[in-house]
C-alpha cells in the first residue's frame, strides 16, 4: 500500500465531506486539552459513528475491516508485544504467517504503531481495521496473566508450595542475596504452583533479549503462562539453581538437577534441565507427580481391552515386555505405573535409567553416569548381581544391552524397557538388528506394546460438528463410514483454556507373543508378516484404537491423524 499512510485524517474528512471543517477543528482543540487519539475524539464527540468511521478508513485506504469479536487469534502472537505498547496505540497483533503479522489497529493512519512493531518484531505488518472496543477487549484478554501478575504476588502466600530439599552450603553473593528476596521466591513459588493446578508436564524459562518468556506444556501442546520482567530472570534463575543444588556460577555448560516440592500434602519432584542459550540460560522443569502413578493405568486412557491383554501379561513370573513409541507418548509413566502396582514386599525390584524420573519408594533405582563408566550395559551386570526379580531398563540402545536384558529375561527375571520404534512388530526387527539372535528373542520376549497420546475433547464446551472434507480426504477408501459418523470438538472456554481440550487418553496396541508370533520371530520373518499374523489372532491397531477414541467421541480426527499412521 505505497503512499497509504502519507493520506491524513483530515484529507480523508474533507473529501468524502463525513465531518465539518468546524467540527474538525473543534476536535483538533480537544485533543490539545485531553491529549486523546484525534479520531477517538471525532467518534466520541458523535461526529461520526464509528461503525461508519471505520468502513469509510476502510474504503478509503484499501484496508479490510474486522469483527475481532468473532475471531480466534492466536494467543501467542498478541504476546510478541508488550502490553504496554498495546495499550499506548490501541492495537494488537492477531496472527503470523511467515514474516508477517496481521496487526489489528483502531486508527490504521497510527504510522508509529506500526514502526514499533516493526522493529518489536522485526516483521512485515498487515494492518486491519478494529472497533475500539474490540482491541480493548482482546488486550484485557490476551494480557490477564500479565494484568493480573502484581495482584497475585501480593496476595500469594510464598509457603502455599514449600520446597522441600533446599540446598542449606551455597556460597553467598550477590546473587543469592536477590535470590532470597521476598518477590523472587513468592514469583517462583507462583510458577510451579500455577504449572501444577494446570496440570502441567513441563515449565519453559525463556529467555530474549527484551523479553523473559514461561511456557507450560499441557497435553503435549506449549502455552504461553506469564511474562515477568526481564530483569528478574537471573535471581529467578539462581533460585532454581539454589533449590536445585546446582552451580549458580555455572553459565557456559548445560546443567541438571532436580527439586521437591511440596503442594496441597502431596510431594511434587521437579526435574530441573538448564542450557546456555544466546540471551542466557533456557531452563526446563519437568513436573513429575507420583500422585499420576498410583491410580493404575486405567486412568491413563486406555481402552478396556488393552488394559487387560496388558495385565495378562504382567503376571507372568519371567521374561521381557518391550513398551514402544516417540518421544513424549508417555511410555515412562506406564512402566513406572505398572512397577507400582507390582512392588510388593515379596519382590525385588530394581532399574536402571538415564534419567531416573519418578523417584519410587521401595525399589532400588540407579542413574546411569558414563562420566565415571557406569553404562546401562556395566549397571546391567552388577544389578543382575543383586538378586532381582523385576529390572526396568530405561531404554535399549545397543545390542550388547539388548543381549543382557534378553538373557536376564531368560533367567527368571521380568524384564522391562523401551525402544523407539513406530509399532509393536518393529520392536522385533529393532533387536535382530541390534545383533540379538531370533531364537533368543523368541525365547525370551513375552509381549510388546506400542503407544500414542492423543488430547482429549473438552467435556465442558463439546459439540457436534462436520468434519472438514480436507480430515476426511486424508483417510483411506475404506474408512467410508466417516463421512457419515457423529463427530465432536470442543468449542472452546475457560476450562480448557479457549483449546477445545482438555487431558489426554491413550491409544495402545498390546502384540502378546503366542506360539505362531515365536514361530516368526525364529524363521526371522519381517514385521509386517509379524503384525497380519497378530492382527489375525485379535490384536486391535494403534490406527483402529485411535478411531474407537473418535468413534466414542472422546477426540477428534485430527487427533487421529496426528498419533497413526495407515500402515500401523
Amino acid at each position: 500500500m505505497p503512499g497509504t499512510y502519507t493520506v491524513t485524517l483530515n484529507e480523508i474528512l474533507k473529501r468524502t465531506q463525513a465531518v465539518s471543517d468546524a467540527s474538525f477543528r473543534r476536535a483538533r482543540e480537544l485533543q490539545k486539552t485531553t491529549g486523546k487519539k484525534l479520531i477517538r475524539i471525532i467518534v466520541d464527540e458523535g461526529m461520526i459513528s464509528e461503525k461508519d468511521l471505520l468502513l469509510l478508513l476502510s474504503t478509503e485506504l484499501n484496508i479490510p475491516v474486522l469483527n475481532l469479536s468473532a475471531y480466534k487469534s492466536d494467543p501467542n502472537v498478541a504476546r510478541l508485544i508488550p502490553k504496554k505498547i498495546a495499550d499506548q496505540h490501541g492495537i494488537i497483533p492477531i496472527a503470523k504467517i511467515g514474516n508477517i503479522i496481521t496487526l489489528a489497529m483502531g486508527d490504521p493512519l497510527d504510522v508509529s504503531a506500526m514502526d514499533d512493531v516493526k522493529k518489536i518484531t522485526q516483521c512485515n505488518v498487515r494492518p486491519v481495521i478494529v472497533s475500539y472496543r474490540d482491541i480493548q477487549a482482546a488486550i484485557e484478554a490476551q494480557y490477564s496473566e500479565e494484568l493480573k501478575l502484581e495482584e497475585i504476588l501480593d496476595n500469594l502466600d510464598e509457603n502455599s508450595i514449600e520446597v522441600v530439599n533446599q540446598s542449606e552450603t551455597v556460597e553467598e553473593n550477590h546473587e543469592t542475596y536477590a535470590a532470597d528476596e521476598a518477590p523472587v521466591i513468592k514469583m517462583v513459588n507462583l510458577i510451579l504452583q500455577e504449572a501444577i493446578k494446570s496440570r502441567a508436564s513441563d515449565i519453559h524459562f525463556e529467555p530474549f533479549a527484551s523479553q523473559l518468556r514461561i511456557r507450560y506444556r499441557i497435553d503435549g501442546a506449549l502455552r504461553n503462562a506469564f511474562s515477568p520482567p526481564r530483569h528478574m530472570y537471573s535471581s529467578i534463575l539462581t533460585r532454581i539453581k539454589i533449590v536445585s543444588n546446582l552451580d549458580i556460577t555455572e553459565k557456559r555448560l548445560p546443567q541438571d538437577g532436580r527439586f521437591k516440592a511440596s503442594f496441597e500434602n502431596r510431594e511434587i519432584d521437579f526435574r530441573v534441565s538448564l542450557l546456555p542459550a544466546h540471551h542466557g540460560q533456557k531452563a526446563v522443569l519437568r513436573i513429575l507427580d507420583q500422585t499420576n502413578l498410583k491410580a493404575g493405568l486405567e486412568t491413563l486412557g486406555f481402552a478396556q481391552r488393552s488394559i487387560q491383554k496388558f495385565q495378562e501379561v504382567i503376571k507372568r513370573p519371567y521374561g521381557m515386555v518391550l513398551v514402544t513409541g516417540p518421544t513424549g507418548s508417555g511410555k515412562s509413566t506406564t512402566l513406572y505405573t505398572i512397577l507400582s502396582q507390582l512392588n510388593t514386599r515379596e519382590r525385588n525390584i530394581m532399574t536402571i535409567e538415564d534419567p531416573i524420573e519418578y523417584q519410587l519408594h521401595g525399589i532400588t533405582q540407579t542413574q546411569v553416569n558414563p562420566d565415571i563408566g557406569l553404562t546401562f550395559v556395566t549397571g546391567l551386570r552388577s544389578l543382575l548381581r543383586q538378586s532381582p526379580d523385576i529390572i526396568l531398563i530405561g531404554e535399549i540402545r545397543d545390542g550388547e544391552t539388548a543381549d543382557i536384558a534378553v538373557k536376564a529375561a531368560l533367567t527368571g527375571h521380568l524384564v522391562f524397557s523401551t525402544l523407539h520404534t513406530n509399532d509393536a512388530a518393529g520392536a522385533v526387527t529393532r533387536l535382530t538388528d541390534m545383533g540379538v539372535e531370533p531364537f533368543l528373542i523368541a525365547s525370551s520376549l513375552i509381549a510388546t506394546t506400542a503407544q500414542r497420546l492423543m488430547r482429549r475433547i473438552c467435556t465442558r464446551c463439546r459439540e457436534v460438528c462436520e468434519i472438514p472434507r480436507e480430515v476426511l480426504d486424508r483417510f483411506p477408501a475404506e474408512q467410508k463410514w466417516l463421512k457419515d459418523a457423529k463427530a465432536y470438538h470442543g468449542r472452546g472456554c475457560d476450562y480448557c483454556k479457549h483449546t477445545g481440550y482438555r487431558g489426554r487418553l491413550g491409544a495402545m496396541e498390546v502384540l502378546p507373543i503366542d506360539e505362531t508370533i515365536r514361530k516368526l520371530i525364529v524363521d526371522n520373518k519381517s514385521s509386517g508378516e509379524i503384525e497380519a499374523a497378530a492382527r489375525k489372532s485379535g490384536m486391535t491397531g494403534l490406527f483402529e484404537e485411535a478411531l474407537e477414541a473418535f468413534r466414542s467421541g472422546q477426540t477428534t480426527l485430527e487427533e487421529v491423524l496426528r498419533v497413526s499412521t495407515f500402515e500401523e
